[in-house]
């Protein structure tokens, strides 16, 4: 058997037996690019060690480190340990090399497995070369690669190495460069680090290299010098050692020759392999050689060119989709739910590619959200005299008593009574799309109402311009009587309630959130608990993270987020209340001189409670369309239980990484043909693993979106959305897991808000967001409580320290230290 092959004999169809690097390096060999020389003892040789020590047999039970003693000392057939050394030999007399691992499931796209296996440097000698090629079987088994594997979905079981061994470049210079940024995603740049020595240093963080940043012919566009901390070089009898490293002047490590010759190799390779490519590389004698490429994972998507439109909408999606969809999410509530609402409603109105064709897939998978690109259809000519006729059809103060809401909370209802566990395999499968169906009783009443709030609101906008109080209509249009409103109240006395019982208190001051919880669940307060379940069931239909999305858990699956806004209510109860702002508002205003008689103030009346409508519209019908969330969520964790049960599925929520269509594919869940079995774990291992190579990219680019102003003093700079300014600590919050860290006088700094959010507002003094506009929920909260706040700063919740005392100005957007 040939245990030993020359790296010019394998290619990228020799994956399984030369694993990922060696299968890259015999590829690049074979395209002329100049790689050192050297051999693979290929996976067949892992794989009659491993069976050798009977090490299949410890898989499922062993630690990682019984496994790699088991392989360390494996014995070697005497015909692998002469060919080995043959081709060790054939490279020259004792000739310095590098040892390195190459793995079935490293190097490739979507898995680079950076430093997750060994590689040994400047090894001499036959024997020294077979202890390593054993080192590196053996780390096949390190703690920290079999948590990558297991994170990206990949078989245990199936995983083999290879070895390659290389020639040793005494590199006087060496490093890694990309064929892309990888922060912009700009495919038309290359990014060269450089530093003295072997690449080790660079490679291992060892050191601040040398940066450029190169156009896609090598010329330089950008160049930072490193520090030349240390350089990593061969010892003499084997091995390598750090030597302290004395840098002479600020000039670059490499040439400008260079630096074209290497862009032309990582052009080159690019190109070969059809992808950007993540590459090592040592300069020795003048000389570039390539010692490994890979495909470059995490890599963002290009950066896009938006219009004003596609702006706007990036700047709505940027709050809508905070995280990224499932393929589950796309194909049910994403789908079919809210945002395809918002795109008939928008069509009705003539307003058509608002909502269509927004997100791009690969491989089943949300890569990047397209901004659409909206424009007026023709049917757009008839929409002032559908506004008119509406508003005057469906008055703002009716819509609540519109016995088409009756219905869609009976369904919701009904959906929430099903026995789901008891229901036959197609019966379950009608769940979901009852509970989407649901949504276009939302979209019907948003149709018919929305005029009449949009006519109020702005007539109120146009009177209070006339006299001279426009910057009275935030107050003037707060304080509605709203679901949220409510659900803020309740938190409140729930609180009260707390506050009111000696050892309820001391729970709530000694425990976290989730403790807080498990506390209540031991049934020591049991009248507290049941006023906590009534609050769920009332208000607990909320998302928690975004309206667009199915697969986060909703607010009656939280309750640890309940509790912990009410802790924070505790020792702080709300100092403020909109309701009262607004009462006082509107005084002031009926007190304008042009407003003296009985029937103008009647009319201002009226006109402000109607804006005040036509603002709750907004708020509850919102509230009232995820009635079905919890049903539906319910449903498709429910088939994922059943799936999970047939052997596709590890955990319930797994199911997510599936599309309907593949789902309602399965005729009978009890007898899934194997084939088909397998093939969707394949699809369910696929996607994981893309999801997690996405790890850290978001959905939507908020680069081209929010782009950070130039201010020298400021710590954040976005858009002015509430004026007035405040001081307090930074409170940066990036989920709901974080709610309970908000404290009474904190500036709340988040990613993005939506209603759930809302009673953070009664606790802070000050809104930072990095996405959303001056129409934004956040921002209109925001006004509605007197807050100062500034939207879509990019990077607040990064370039903010959490706990610094800042000050939040709304009427320039600027965030400076306190």
């Amino acid at each position: 058997m040939r245990w030993v092959v020359g790296l010019e004999e394998v290619g990228r169809d020799d994956l399984e037996v030369a694993g990922g690097k060696g299968a890259n390096l015999g590829e690049m060999i074979r395209a002329g690019m100049p790689v050192p020389g050297g051999f693979v003892v290929t996976t067949d040789a892992y794989a009659q060690a491993a069976g050798a020590v009977g090490l299949a047999s410890r898989l499922a039970d062993a630690p990682p480190s019984e496994l790699r003693g088991m392989l360390a000392s494996a014995p070697l057939p005497e015909e692998l340990r002469v060919q080995i050394a043959e081709a060790y030999r054939a490279l020259g007399d004792e000739v310095p090399v590098a040892v390195r691992s190459s793995a079935t499931a490293e190097d490739l796209p979507g898995a680079a497995f950076a430093g997750q296996q060994d590689t040994y440097l400047n090894i001499v000698g036959v024997d020294a070369v077979v202890d390593a090629v054993r080192d590196c079987w053996a780390s096949l088994w390190t703690d920290r690669a079999v948590s990558y594997r297991r994170e990206r979905r990949v078989d245990q079981r199936t995983v083999r190495i290879a070895v390659v061994v290389q020639q040793l470049v005494h590199a006087e210079i060496a490093g890694v460069m990309f064929s892309a940024d990888p922060v912009s995603g700009a495919r038309d740049r290359v990014i060269v680090d450089a530093a003295a020595g072997l690449g080790e240093a660079v490679v291992s963080g060892l050191v601040t290299p040398d940066h450029h940043v190169l156009d896609q012919h090598g010329e330089q566009l950008e160049f930072r010098a490193g520090r030349a901390e240390v350089a990593i070089r061969p010892a003499a009898g084997g091995g390598v050692q750090e030597e302290a490293e004395v840098r002479a002047s600020e000039n670059p490590l490499l040439s400008a020759h260079l630096l074209r010759a290497l862009a032309r190799h990582a052009r080159a390779a690019a190109e070969h392999f059809g992808r950007p490519q993540d590459m090592e590389w040592a300069v020795a004698d003048g000389r570039i050689f390539i010692l490994q490429a890979r495909p470059m994972t995490a890599l963002p998507p290009p950066p896009q060119k938006l219009n004003r439109r596609q702006r706007l909408q990036s700047t709505i999606f940027s709050e809508y989709l905070p995280v990224r969809p499932y393929p589950l999410d796309v194909t049910t509530w994403l789908g079919h739910g809210p945002a395809e609402m918002m795109r008939q409603i928008t069509e009705h109105y003539g307003l058509r590619g608002a909502f269509r064709d927004y997100l791009r897939e690969e491989d089943g998978v949300v890569v990047q959200f397209v901004p659409p690109n909206p424009h007026l259809g023709v049917a757009a000519v008839l929409t002032p005299f559908q506004v008119a006729s509406k508003a005057r059809r469906f008055p703002i103060d009716a819509w609540q008593q519109d016995p088409r809401l009756a219905v869609l909370l009976g369904r919701a209802d009904a959906l929430d009574q099903l026995d789901l566990p008891r229901m036959p395999w197609r019966e379950l499968l009608q769940v979901p799309p009852r509970a989407l169906a649901a949504m276009d009783i939302s979209r019907d009443l948003r149709i018919d109402y929305l005029p009449a709030a949009g006519v109020a609101i702005a007539r109120l906008a146009i009177a209070t311009t006339l006299l001279g109080r426009r910057r009275m209509l935030g107050d003037l249009t707060g304080g509605a009587p709203t679901r949220t409103a409510a659900a803020e109240r309740a938190l409140v006395a729930l609180a009260a309630s707390v506050r009111a019982d000696a050892e309820l208190r001391a729970l709530f001051a000694a425990r976290s959130p989730d403790e807080i919880v498990t506390g209540l669940h031991a049934g020591r307060f049991p009248q507290f608990s049941a006023q906590l379940d009534a609050y769920l069931r009332e208000f607990g239909r909320r998302e928690t993270v975004s309206p667009l999305l199915v697969s986060p858990p909703t607010l009656a699956e939280s309750p640890g987020v309940a509790v912990g806004m009410i802790a924070g209510f505790v020792d702080h109860p709300p100092a403020g209340d909109p309701s009262s702002r607004s009462a006082d508002a509107r005084t002031q205003l009926l007190a304008h001189p042009l407003l003296r008689t009985r029937w103008a103030r009647g009319v201002m009346t009226r006109w402000i409670r109607a804006a005040q409508g036509g603002m709750a519209l907004r708020e509850d019908t919102h509230f009232f369309f995820t009635a079905t969330l919890p049903a539906l969520r319910r449903a498709l964790l429910e088939v994922g239980e059943r799936l999970r049960g047939a052997g596709v599925v590890d955990e319930p929520f797994d199911v997510f990484h599936l599309r309907w269509d593949e789902v309602t594919a399965i005729r009978d869940v009890r007898q899934i043909p194997s084939a088909e079995v397998d093939a969707l774990r394949s699809l369910v291992a696929q996607r994981a693993a893309k999801r997690s190579e996405l790890t850290g990219i978001p959905v939507v680019d908020l680069r081209g979106v929010f782009t950070r102003q130039s201010s020298r003093d400021a710590l954040a700079v976005g858009t002015p959305a509430g004026g007035g300014s405040a001081t307090g600590r930074a409170r940066v919050v990036r989920d709901a897991n974080d709610f309970h860290r908000v404290r009474q006088g904190d500036v709340l700094v988040c990613p993005y808000t939506n209603p759930a959010w809302t009673p953070l507002f009664l606790k802070a003094v000050a809104v930072v967001v990095d996405t959303g506009s001056v129409a934004s929920h956040a921002a209109i909260v925001a006004r509605e409580y007197g807050l100062p706040a500034v939207m879509g700063t990019g990077d607040g919740t990064r370039t903010l320290i959490d706990g610094e005392r800042v000050m939040v100005d709304g009427t320039t957007g600027r965030v400076t230290r306190a």
